[in-house]
């Protein structure tokens, strides 16, 4: 089944979030060569595809898991997560309609 992951940053995130990005960004890549992933990536605090010092506010990740218990648990070990970038993270089930 599939899980949105939708995360919330903490102010001033991006100093964080690039020291974590690498990792970050591994594991995203792995779930698309699993051919699990159908959508990722964060959401710029400004109008902007590259919103600079503005930074983002958060993340959207949809994916397919076994469970929402392993969505939930992919989530918690999210590198984003051991540094502190999120402030919350929300997972649950998500029915894909279009396109």
């Amino acid at each position: 089944m599939l899980y949105a992951i939708i995360s919330q940053d903490v102010e001033h995130s991006l100093s964080l979030r690039l020291g974590a990005r690498p990792d970050h960004l591994a594991r995203l890549n792995e779930l698309k060569e699993q051919g699990r992933l159908v959508l990722a990536g964060p959401h710029p605090a400004v109008d902007s595809d590259s919103p600079g010092e503005a930074g983002f506010t958060g993340s959207l990740v949809v994916a397919e898991f076994p469970s929402l218990e392993r969505a939930k648990a992919w989530a918690d070990d999210d590198p984003y997560m051991a540094v502190g970038v999120y402030a919350n993270v929300t997972v649950k089930p998500f029915k894909k309609v279009l396109p």
